[in-house]
């Protein structure tokens, strides 16, 4: 026997974990699901109570034997998967197909990647939670039930090649129903007046005031619905003295937000940073995983970021009210910790929220380790964390009642006595006073300026972004913290929706399939009953319910629905947008298609003519090139000005494909020139060329310089650059 084995999911983690835990333990990762169910069947016995059928992945098989090998010399196996119902289930099936014997086999989780916490996890492990696998499980297998039952429906009478997901088809129906309710909306019109006024002294600041009621009616505002009866209050003014009425002073406090979850982290890494959820994840999973700051060890700056609690650990929120004494002063203490609670109790509530393993790594101190995505994510984190365990922000607000004859005005403003929390976690919008009040004492006159009539028109409710439709799912209780990011990449990549300007727009693709899942599948495809699985999963995580019954429970009508609609449906086919112009090349009818960014114009004699134009918001053609006089660096051809489909443009050598050069462009429209390479003595082991120095997003790298077609390249790691010979080219 050799010690202890560790097992994780990610490769990143095992020179982390295999330090902190010392030279009896071996780490290594399973690079996360080594078995599934198989690809080409069902894999489900559905008369036999449902009873999967599991094979190792193909690619995982020698992973799979390397693993039995270390297993066997090992005195325990410790399977420390991610802290989620996934990762627990990934550390069973590590268990059955590496075949452990249940004596030797131990389940340690940890929230963050930090020396306390592993080797508390390591001191402390468990038996592996059948519940919680049993949970999973259930979930994988109404996927796979819908997606395999589903999908041959959708390939005969609609389009070869679709697919079909128990989650994400609820959220494509979300899109599809928002586009119907702004189609539908119908505007109503309405208008507002306004007063600008002047309190009677030198150098005094206009402010403005609100009509809100007539005949001293205070608690029902007025409404007015077109220009005649706002032309009518505007003459019933003509002449008014504006008197001082009332005035109510009173102090507001603004509580700060709770840390970060799953959702929100997605929600406002969009918002603010402008990530995907996908690239939120990607970085967060690198924050979490462990980086090297400085001090030759890699450490996990985050705790586990897939989550739906709210629990901040009673130590940490201790150290963090400590370093918040220390940074700011006592007076940014809240009176007692605070103690945030999710709306909906969950399965995953033992969870903590998203915070900063460390509250002193403050963001800017370490930002020389960090790449720019990873930096810009770590320190919303921080803020948002250290923010939600400071004071409250204090604020005076100021609200003045005006009379003018029968009309009731009203004005308020706000002013920032104490920042509290805002010290940290501070945006223009929270800070901004929109309107000012001067100084008033109560049946004061005050100078008219001006009489304002706006017309306005109530608003459709906008179509979903990524971040309005996570906090949609959320809200109706669609999928969890792990599936929200690839919920929004299936649909996109399936083409059932396409991104516009930020928002998602459903394709004809996407209304078609939506309609049909509706209509025959709309008992078990919709946001109720979806949300009803997610409650039957959680208590399947407790123990309350049997794992086989939920799916029975679906399966029958399920089924009954499939059999009725390979019968009756029809055919579907999918309305293609002819336009008025012609190919350039062919000058055949161009149509519009969809493609995940926005849309395109394409030949109508596809495949046979491949021709594609650009074109914006409104459908109209993006010149997608134009000549320069500027020569290419290469072989002397013109370089031509190109726009791609995101509206990005860059020089490209006319003759292109012959000659590949390409050159970015700076704000001010010139060619950016390209980088002289540094040439290096060292030799690329595979063709003999001379490697180049470049530069990496973290650290640089040498690649050879016959590159593409040598493709070789090493990361420079322990020797210096410095040490390496440059050469002229």
């Amino acid at each position: 026997m050799s010690g202890y084995l560790v097992i994780v999911e990610s490769p990143s983690k095992e020179k982390t974990i295999s330090k902190i835990l010392g030279n009896n333990f071996i780490v290594k990762s399973s690079y996360g699901h080594i078995r599934d169910l198989p690809k080409n069947e069902l894999g489900i016995d559905i008369e036999n109570n449902f009873k999967p059928t599991y094979i190792n992945i193909s690619k995982a098989k020698k992973l799979i034997a390397d693993l039995k090998k270390q297993a066997e010399k090992s005195d325990k196996i410790y399977l420390a998967t991610d802290f989620d119902r996934e990762g627990e289930a990934i550390a069973w099936h590590l268990k059955e197909a590496l075949k452990l014997p249940d004596d030797k086999v131990l389940r340690i989780t940890f929230n963050e990647i930090t020396t306390e916490s592993i080797i508390n996890a390591a001191k402390n492990p468990r038996k592996l939670d059948m519940k919680l696998v049993n949970s999973q499980q259930t979930r994988r297998i109404l996927d796979r039930l819908v997606g395999y039952k589903l999908s041959p429906l959708l390939w005969k009478k609609v389009k070869l090649g679709l697919s079909a997901g128990r989650v994400q088809s609820v959220a494509v129906m979300l899109i599809c129903n928002r586009k119907k309710e702004i189609e539908n909306f119908n505007p109503i019109e309405y208008w507002h007046i306004e007063a600008k006024l002047l309190k009677h002294e030198k150098n005094a600041v206009p402010f403005k005031a609100q009509l809100f009621s007539k005949n001293n009616i205070k608690y029902d505002k007025l409404s007015i619905k077109n220009k005649e009866e706002a032309d009518k209050i505007l003459k019933d003014l003509e002449g008014a003295k504006y008197i001082i009425k009332l005035i109510n002073a009173s102090q507001k406090k603004r509580s700060p937000y709770a840390p970060y979850t799953t959702s929100t982290m997605q929600q406002d890494a969009y918002r603010r940073l402008g990530f995907s959820p996908a690239r939120t994840m990607s970085v967060a999973q690198k924050l979490y995983e462990g980086i090297n700051i400085g001090n030759g060890t890699e450490i996990g700056l985050i705790t586990y970021m897939r989550t739906d609690s709210l629990n901040i650990a009673k130590s940490m929120q201790n150290e963090t009210l400590k370093f918040i004494k220390t940074s700011y002063g006592t007076n940014f203490l809240p009176k007692n910790p605070r103690i945030y609670k999710t709306k909906i109790k969950k399965a995953q509530e033992a969870h903590e929220a998203i915070r900063p393993t460390l509250p002193n790594k403050i963001p800017l101190k370490i930002k020389q380790y960090l790449s720019i995505d990873e930096f810009k994510l770590y320190e919303l984190i921080w803020k948002r964390f250290i923010a939600s365990q400071m004071a409250s922000a204090i604020y005076n607000i100021t609200t003045v009642e005006i009379l003018a004859k029968d009309y009731l005005f009203k004005a308020s403003g706000s002013t920032l006595l104490f920042d509290g929390f805002l010290r940290v976690y501070d945006t223009i919008e929270e800070r901004e006073n929109k309107i000012k009040i001067p100084h008033l004492k109560s049946e004061e006159y005050i100078d008219f300026l001006q009489l304002v009539s706006q017309q306005h028109f109530t608003e459709p409710p906008p179509h979903y972004n990524e971040a309005s439709l996570i906090k949609a799912l959320e809200e109706h209780g669609i999928g969890r913290p792990s599936t929200y990011a690839p919920i929004i990449e299936t649909i996109s990549d399936r083409l059932y929706v396409r991104i516009d300007g930020g928002k998602f727009i459903p394709t004809n693709l996407g209304i078609v399939v939506n309609d049909i899942l509706k209509l025959h599948f709309g008992d078990i495809i919709n946001i109720k009953f979806t949300a009803y699985i997610e409650k039957k999963l959680d208590k399947i995580a407790e123990g309350k319910i049997v794992w086989q019954n939920v799916l029975k429970d679906f399966y029958d009508p399920f089924d009954k629905n499939l059999s009725k609609a390979v019968k009756n449906l029809q055919k579907q086919k999918i309305q293609q947008k002819h336009t008025s112009e012609k190919c350039p090349k062919c000058g055949s009818p161009m149509i519009i298609k969809d493609f995940k960014r926005g849309q395109f114009l394409g030949c109508s004699k596809y495949p046979e003519c491949k021709t594609t134009l650009s074109i914006d918001n409104n459908g109209k053609i993006i010149q997608n090139y134009q000549e320069t006089d500027m020569k290419c660096e290469k072989c002397q051809s013109p370089l031509i000005r190109k726009t791609g489909f995101r509206g990005k443009q860059y020089f490209l050598c006319k003759n292109y494909p012959t000659c590949k050069t390409t050159y970015n462009i700076d704000k001010n429209g010139n060619k950016v020139p390209k980088p002289t390479p540094e040439y290096t003595d060292i030799e690329c082991e595979k063709c003999g060329s001379k490697m180049i120095k470049r530069k990496g997003e973290k650290k640089s790298f040498l690649a050879c310089s016959s590159f593409p077609k040598c493709r070789n390249l090493k990361w420079i790691k322990t020797t210096k650059i410095s040490k390496f010979n440059t050469i002229k080219p």
